[in-house]
């Protein structure tokens, strides 16, 4: 059976690989963590936030809800507390959508 690489995950994505995932400044960061309950990066001795992939994931929700959905802050922070489980499933089908994308893209690129 030929080898297969495995999907390596990390525990923890510093500031810079968050910001750079998103593409925003790290101040916006700092600031949706001051602002939603949901986000709590761990902080190391030196004061850097840690980000799990959970944090990664509700990053994503807030982006999404915020940039695509046109939500305003407050009203961000509603639809997080009145559906939470419901945005986040709605976040795991737009991922692998968007995976699937990808996916397609690169096979039509090969052909």
């Amino acid at each position: 059976m030929p080898y297969k690489d495995r999907d390596i995950t990390k525990m923890y994505y510093t500031m810079g690989e968050v910001t750079s995932m998103f593409d925003v400044n790290a101040s916006m960061i700092r600031f949706y963590e001051k602002e939603f309950e949901i986000l709590q990066p761990k902080k190391n001795k030196k004061g850097n936030r840690l980000f799990t992939p959970e944090d990664i994931e509700n990053l994503k929700i807030i982006f999404h809800l915020i940039r695509d959905k046109g939500y305003t802050l407050p009203g961000a922070k509603e639809h997080l507390k009145k559906n939470m489980g419901k945005t986040r499933e709605n976040q795991r089908v737009i991922d692998s959508l968007e995976n699937l994308k990808k996916f397609l893209l690169e096979v039509r690129d090969q052909l």
